[in-house]
C-alpha cells in the first residue's frame, strides 16, 4: 500500500500540467479564458491544501468528530482496494477542508424541446454533459447566459469528482455532510472513475460508477456485520428514480412529434403535471406519506433537471446482471466492463441492452462475499 505523501513536491509538474492543459484548451477554441483559468486555480487550490487523513487523525487540536469521521473514512478506503479491487493509491488517504458545501456546481442545459444536454467536451475526461464551476455565483452566471438563448437550465452541486487517476484525490470536506456511509459511498464511486473511463460516454461512466457505489456499499455493511440498507429507503429511492426515467421517455416521445413550439410548450408542462401526480400518488400510496422528495419534486422542473438521473442511473441494471454473470467476481467484473468500454458506441449500447432484459427476465440473488 502506498503511504501518503504531502504534495509539495507534486507542484511544479502538476503547475506545467494544468498550465500546457489550458494552452491547448485555449488554441483549440473550446472555450474562453476564464472558464479553464477557474478550472485551473479551483484544482490547484485543492493541490496545494491536501493534508494526509493520518496526520489530521493524529493531531489532538483537530475537531474529534472530523477526526472519528477520517478514521472511519480510512478502513472504507482499504476495503475498497483490499476487497472491491480499486485502485490502491493515495487518494482518499488525503484531506482538504474547502469551507463551502460543494467543490463544485455543474450546469447542466438542454434545448427546450430535447433531453440531449449540450456537451462539452475536455482532453482527459473527453465530452461531458455538464460544465464545472467552483464557484456558485458563476455556476448561476452561466445559467443565465444559457436560459437567455432559450435553453433549459439545472445547477446541481458536487459533492466530489475524480480526476481519473492524474491525481491523487482528496477527501473533500463537502463529501462528509452525510455520515460515515455516504463518504464510503463516494470514495467507492469515484475510485470506480479510476478503475475504468470512457471518454465520451456519461451515460456508461456514471451507470458503471453507481453500480460499484451501490453493491460496494451493500458489501461493506456486510463486511462489517451490519444489516442490508433499509428495504424502504432503497425502494423509495427505486421508485423515485423510475418515475424520472418514465417521464423523460414520455417527454422523448412527446419532441418526436411534429407540433407548433407552442403545442409542445403546452403539452410539455402537462407531462411534467403528470409526473408530479404520479409522484404524490405513489408517496401516499406506498410511502405513507413520506416527504423525502417533496421539495425537488415541487421546485420548477424542465428538461436539465432530469438529466444527472438518466446519466447516473440508465445502465445500472445492466452492471448488475453484467456481475452477476460473473458469480460476483470483482476482477472479473472488471475485465468485462473494459471489454463492453473498448466496444464502437452503438455495439456497447446493444451489449447493455442485452444485459439489462436479461436481468428483467431472470433476476438472480447477489453473491455473498
Amino acid at each position: 500500500m502506498n503511504r501518503p505523501r504531502s504534495s509539495h513536491g507534486l507542484l511544479d509538474p502538476l503547475l506545467r500540467f494544468l498550465f500546457a492543459a489550458l494552452t491547448l484548451l485555449l488554441l483549440n477554441g473550446c472555450s474562453s479564458v476564464a472558464y479553464y483559468s477557474q478550472l485551473a486555480s479551483g484544482q490547484m487550490h485543492l493541490l496545494r491544501a491536501r493534508t494526509p487523513v493520518a496526520q489530521v487523525v493524529a493531531d489532538p487540536s483537530r475537531d474529534p468528530t472530523l477526526r472519528a469521521h477520517l478514521a472511519q473514512s480510512q478502513r472504507a478506503r482499504s476495503f475498497a482496494s483490499q476487497h472491491l479491487h480499486l485502485p490502491d493509491n493515495n487518494s482518499y488517504r488525503l484531506y482538504v477542508d474547502i469551507g463551502r458545501p460543494y467543490v463544485v456546481w455543474n450546469v447542466f442545459a438542454t434545448p427546450e424541446f430535447s433531453l440531449s444536454p449540450q456537451t462539452h467536451c475536455f482532453p482527459i475526461a473527453g465530452c461531458v454533459a455538464y460544465r464545472g464551476y467552483y464557484s456558485q455565483g458563476a455556476a448561476r452566471g452561466e445559467a443565465a447566459l444559457q436560459r437567455q438563448k432559450g435553453m433549459d437550465v439545472a445547477i446541481g452541486g458536487v459533492e466530489a469528482y475524480s480526476t481519473l487517476g492524474w491525481f491523487d484525490d482528496p477527501i473533500i470536506s463537502s463529501m462528509m455532510h452525510w455520515g460515515d456511509e455516504r463518504l464510503a459511498t463516494l470514495i467507492f464511486h469515484e475510485l470506480a472513475h479510476q478503475r475504468f473511463y470512457v471518454k465520451d460516454d456519461t451515460e456508461f461512466n456514471e451507470s458503471f460508477a453507481t453500480f460499484v457505489e451501490q453493491e460496494g456499499t451493500r458489501q461493506w455493511r456486510a463486511y462489517r456485520g451490519l444489516p442490508p440498507q433499509d428495504n424502504a429507503d432503497v425502494r423509495q429511492r427505486d421508485q423515485f428514480i423510475q418515475l424520472l426515467l418514465d417521464a423523460r421517455k414520455r417527454l422523448e416521445q412527446l419532441y418526436a412529434q411534429p407540433l407548433s413550439a407552442e403545442q409542445m410548450r403546452q403539452r410539455k408542462a402537462q407531462e411534467f403535471e403528470v409526473l408530479r401526480r404520479d409522484y404524490r400518488q405513489l408517496r401516499d400510496r406506498e410511502w405513507a406519506g413520506s416527504k423525502r422528495y417533496d421539495a425537488w419534486i415541487n421546485a420548477p422542473l424542465n428538461n436539465a433537471r432530469l438529466l444527472p438521473f438518466g446519466l447516473y442511473d440508465q445502465w445500472v441494471p445492466a452492471f448488475a446482471a453484467l456481475f452477476k454473470e460473473v458469480n460476483g467476481d470483482w476482477p472479473a467484473f472488471f475485465l468485462a466492463v473494459e471489454k463492453l468500454g473498448r466496444l464502437p458506441a452503438e455495439q456497447r449500447k446493444a451489449d447493455l441492452l442485452r444485459l439489462q432484459s436479461a436481468l428483467s427476465a431472470k433476476p438472480a440473488p447477489t453473491p455473498d462475499l
